[in-house]
């Protein structure tokens, strides 16, 4: 699925997908990047779906990063919803080349909770609260790729 291109800004290239004009814009995802830079990407962003989008940016060294920008359903969306989104991600992740490095960005509106000892290859010894349902998701999705979540590394 493409990504839509919508040229604004000064000198950015915005990458988005969303909901059609008809439905209630409550949710959608993109890239900014500066226009500048689009000649050095060989690939364009791929939308997944309106809550899923993926960049793969060449590094050094023919190393490669996948960026993905993401919003999860609330914690009140209906399990359905939530479902839709996790399979969506899991089988995006699945289909990265194993020598990628990968970033997960946006929002998953979760909350992972500070059970270092067990979490402990997840997260860090600096997360905040009690984990909510959309937390356990996202741990065992993390867990299932040998994915960190970094804002509970450093302390805030």
């Amino acid at each position: 699925m493409r990504a839509r291109v919508c040229v604004e800004g000064e000198g950015y290239t915005f990458f988005w997908k969303g909901l059609p004009e008809s439905s209630r814009r409550i949710h959608g995802v993109g890239f900014a990047i500066r226009t500048s830079l689009l000649s050095r990407f060989p690939e364009s962003p791929t939308a997944v779906s309106e809550r899923l989008m993926t960049l793969r940016i060449q590094l050094a060294k023919g190393r490669h990063v996948t960026l993905t920008s993401t919003y999860a359903p609330t914690l009140v969306a209906d399990d359905a919803a939530k479902d839709r989104f996790y399979d969506d991600l899991h089988r995006t992740l699945r289909s990265i080349p194993h020598s990628d490095k990968i970033f997960l960005l946006g929002d998953f509106n979760a909350r992972v909770g500070a059970d270092y000892d067990a979490w402990g290859d997840i997260i860090g010894k600096h997360g905040v609260g009690n984990i909510n349902s959309n937390g356990v998701r996202l741990l065992n999705t993390c867990s299932e790729f040998d994915l960190i979540i970094t804002n509970t590394i450093f302390q805030q």
